[in-house]
């Protein structure tokens, strides 16, 4: 395996077999190489592909070491501010809402790091079952080609275009279709993540790409709900918000009774809903604060969904495991009814002794060899 990136079974891992963590570098790769073939892009999607080239490494270390949610947030804050050094594109208006045009100002690249932030991590976040990431990124990039057409920011365009190419051999991959599987692993989550929110900031802030910076929001609508929900059920429970656990949009449904294919067909068809229904508010609704409090109002109806969904399921977990509990009898009782020794029986010889001390021998384990389970889901 490439310098040991390999993904083991675990409790929250529930693959079967090392499966290779090379889908990120991959993915990385083919967008290079077509970069390099394109040769015309800005200093914008230069330093964005540079940037993405050090969260990729930092995302195979991720992968290979488990490095600290401090470090990789320190060198994703990092990244973000050489970008908007280079380039100076960052978010500095949201754009007119109820009439009031928000200028950020000096908030603007505080506001840049904490949404690209958020966004990589969204995805890294939804990375939990086969295709599940690319798939999603996929959707995003179709629903960003729907809102803004083909004849604006050109170079943006043919950066998502490369991204799309470049995942889908991974998916194919991934997914079992062509070759051995692979997983995407930090490194490509990252990545995607990564390119498709400097991607969406860079339309944003341009009024001839018509995406609004309330636009952007329908564009990656189920990571962006699932993963706000997630971490303010976390937070209200006292944990971090970054600390793994099982009660993404995926387990849920798969605690369900869903399989991991139909949970993926499900969550896709959930994303292109969204996407739908922005664009068709965009087109129906003038108003950018009337489809902003509209988005809002779906993410906390996901959110409540979602968290009582979660906690029935916990719930009867937690019951199930108390049925499956032996009932424990205090010590005293045991003690009590423990049988007596029998004083009356006469003495055993030597010879008897050692066959009585012998232990039985004990059958084959060759027999009872158990098959491991091939469930594929991470």
């Amino acid at each position: 395996m490439l310098f040991g990136l390999v993904d083991h079974p675990s409790k929250r891992k529930q693959h079967v077999g090392k499966i290779p963590l090379v889908g990120g570098l991959a993915i990385f790769m083919g967008v290079t190489v077509g970069a390099a073939c394109y040769g015309q892009f800005h200093w914008f999607e230069k330093s964005i592909i540079s940037t993405a080239a050090l969260l990729t490494f930092i995302g195979a270390l991720d992968d290979r070491f488990d490095l600290s949610v401090r470090g990789r947030l320190f060198i994703q804050a990092a990244s973000v501010v050489t970008v908007i050094a280079v380039s100076g594109v960052y978010i500095h208006t949201l754009g007119t809402l109820f009439g009031h045009d928000i200028e950020l100002e000096w908030l603007g690249p505080p506001v840049t790091i904490i949404a690209i932030i958020g966004l990589v991590n969204a995805f890294n976040m939804m990375d939990g079952i086969d295709g599940l990431a690319g798939s999603l990124a996929l959707v995003s990039i179709a629903a960003i080609a729907m809102f803004v057409g083909t004849s604006t920011l050109r170079s943006s365009l043919v950066l998502l275009i490369l991204l799309a190419m470049a995942s889908l051999p991974y998916l194919l991959a991934n997914l079992g279709v062509m070759g051995n599987k692979i997983f995407l692993g930090d490194a490509g989550s990252m990545l995607i993540g990564y390119l498709l929110a400097w991607t969406l900031i860079r339309m944003s802030q341009v009024p001839e790409s018509n995406l609004s910076p309330v636009d952007v929001l329908w564009c990656v609508g189920l990571p962006v709900c699932d993963t706000l929900s997630v971490m303010c059920r976390r937070m209200s429970q006292g944990k971090s918000p970054f600390k793994p656990d099982r009660g993404h949009i995926h387990h849920i449904l798969m605690r369900a009774g869903l399989g991991p294919r139909s949970t993926l067909v499900v969550l896709i068809a959930i994303a292109v809903s969204i996407a739908f229904v922005g664009a068709t508010l965009r087109d129906r609704v003038p108003s950018p604060g009337a489809r902003l409090a509209t988005f809002i109002v779906l993410m906390f109806a996901y959110g409540l969904f979602t968290t009582r969904a979660w906690l029935k399921q916990e719930a009867a977990q937690h019951e199930k495991d108390l049925r499956a509990q032996p009932a424990s009898i205090p010590r005293g009782v045991r003690a009590a009814t423990r049988p007596a020794a029998n004083t009356s029986q006469p003495p055993i010889n030597a010879a008897h002794r050692e066959q009585v001390a012998a232990p039985p021998e004990r059958p084959s384990r060759a027999l009872g060899t158990a098959r491991e389970s091939t469930t594929t889901v991470r």
